[in-house]
């Protein structure tokens, strides 16, 4: 087996290269996505209606979510 059969093959040029947000975004919308239903699902448990969970999890993300703005 020659040298070159384990070197992998390079993009070319006129392949689509992902940029770091296009290679993150569906990560990051699956995880907003399952941190949303947990937090949902602890609120309902606690004994809020989902309504009064979606609407503080709004506020939440209007305020920040706490996300430090240095």
């Amino acid at each position: 087996m020659p040298k070159t059969a384990r070197i992998p093959d390079v993009a070319c040029h006129d392949d689509h290269v992902v940029t770091a947000k296009e290679a993150l975004e569906v990560s990051f919308l699956k995880l907003e996505q399952e941190a949303e239903v947990r937090l949902v699902a602890a609120a309902l448990r606690a004994g809020w209606s989902a309504d009064e969970a979606l609407d503080a999890i709004d506020q939440l993300r209007a305020e920040g979510g706490g996300r430090r703005t240095n």
